[in-house]
């Protein structure tokens, strides 16, 4: 899709005056957020890739043109200027599956004032959206433990292709599958997925389902347990292992109730059948504190499969994130606005041991630290190949492991400290004091 219109009017209006006037020079923007969402240490970026794909193939058709013509009152010159429009720019990011804090840039796109006003809103969508998902998936899996993670929220993920975002955001963040069959087509993940109440219901007896069920899909066989009764649901599940010899991989599914106390009724019995290698699911509105509250109580469970709280990110559905002009023909701006300032200049990011250093993209990293942005188009094209999602989810675990508990914690979490470096601290002090000196015309 050449996305031309996935933008608001008003990127069209300025983009348009800027092609009047011509004010084609390099301008720099800024993608962050500006603090975290509650109880959040930590954000996991992600939505680069769909930035990527994105700016690649930016452009308008034809029917885009007429439809801003017909609807809006463009000009014909500014028709013109659209239609050869193409993403020409540069852009450093984050690697995804990497750990960011407040105020420290996702992305930087520099480009021709127009291409680089017309891309905001797209690439805020992605960044946000997915970013939001894949913190909210890194929680489940630090919360999960030694057990798998398993996506389910296609369901309720408000939109079609949101599903399939999650899904790729959730692998990032350490999820083992989904049940996104089209995303795992898509991504190269591992699809996963048991059956519904409503199957067991089509049956004469719970029993009768899952034998049919069983000889079916031998060999890949869970069992949803809790229809009617879960202790006879678990003891039919039992039966069918048994008397069918099935191979493993043989489960269970919990799907409500009291899940501990459940899993913990499903271990013993499953053991007192030697069904010790067969494992348990658990499902049912679950998000990091449910499973953290689950493994206190040492419920054990094999896997975690989480859904509509995890696919929305319910308790942070969005964040607080902008998009924001901070060099313009090479001379450093900045937005003064009361808790809303910004700080100047094409930056780079230093992480260290005791913290990160928002810096001046020319800065070098000091000892001990190392630059998180990297160029990853230079004139609209990338720089090296689709990175695979392998490398981002092994890259996020090992960001997250060299976060301190605190920044961990699922409850009142503490970011790792951010400072700004002296000259990045210095331009912005003398941009905003000259700023707010200058007189008024």
């Amino acid at each position: 899709m050449p996305g031309g219109l996935l933008t608001d009017l008003y990127e069209l209006n300025m983009a348009a005056s800027y092609l009047c006037l011509g004010m084609s020079g390099p301008a720099t923007f800024s993608l962050f957020a500006r603090r975290l969402p509650a109880q959040r240490g930590f954000l996991i970026a992600a939505g680069l890739e769909d930035c990527l794909a994105f700016l690649e193939s930016f452009a308008f058709t034809e029917a885009d043109l007429s439809w801003l013509a017909d609807s809006h009152g463009f000009t014909s010159a500014d028709l013109a200027a659209f239609r050869e429009l193409r993403f020409t720019g540069d852009v450093w990011a984050v690697p995804e599956g990497t750990a960011v804090f407040a105020d420290e840039p996702f992305l930087e796109v520099t480009a021709p004032a127009a291409e680089a006003q017309l891309v905001e809103t797209a690439l805020l969508n992605h960044v946000t959206f997915q970013t939001s998902v894949a913190t909210k998936a890194a929680r489940c899996v630090l919360a999960a433990g030694d057990a798998q993670v398993i996506d389910f929220a296609f369901r309720r993920t408000q939109g079609i292709e949101a599903g399939l975002a999650v899904a790729r955001a959730a692998a990032i963040a350490g999820f083992s599958a989904t049940s996104n069959t089209e995303a795992a087509r898509r991504y190269g993940l591992t699809a996963a997925g048991t059956m519904a109440h409503s199957f067991i219901e089509a049956f004469a007896t719970e029993q009768a389902a899952f034998i049919a069920f069983a000889r079916q899909f031998s060999g890949k066989t869970t069992f949803l347990v809790d229809t009617y009764d879960t202790e006879r649901g678990i003891r039919a599940a039992i039966d069918v292992i048994t008397a069918l010899r099935l191979p493993d991989p043989v489960g269970v599914r919990l799907d409500s109730g009291d899940l501990a106390a459940l899993a913990f009724l499903a271990r013993r019995l499953l053991d007192q059948a030697g069904l010790q290698r067969a494992r348990i699911f658990a499902s049912g509105g679950l998000d990091e504190h449910a499973i953290a509250g689950l493994q206190d109580r040492g419920a054990p469970v094999d896997a975690y499969c989480v859904g509509t709280k995890m696919g929305v990110s319910a308790d942070a559905p969005y964040l607080d994130s902008a998009y924001k002009l901070v060099q313009f023909a090479d001379q450093p701006v900045m937005k003064l606005s009361e808790g809303k300032a910004t700080l100047p200049g094409a930056k780079q990011v230093h992480r260290g041991a005791s913290g990160d250093i928002i810096a001046l993209r020319d800065e070098p990293p000091p000892p001990g630290h190392r630059e998180l942005l990297r160029p990853v188009m230079l004139g609209g094209a990338r720089t090296g190949p689709q990175e695979s999602l392998a490398v981002a989810r092994e890259r996020c675990a090992t960001s997250l492991a060299a976060l301190p508990a605190s920044a961990l914690s699922l409850r009142d979490a503490s970011p790792v400290s951010v400072a700004i470096s002296p000259a990045l601290g210095a331009l912005r002090d003398g941009l905003a004091s000259e700023l707010a000196s200058a007189p008024k015309e």
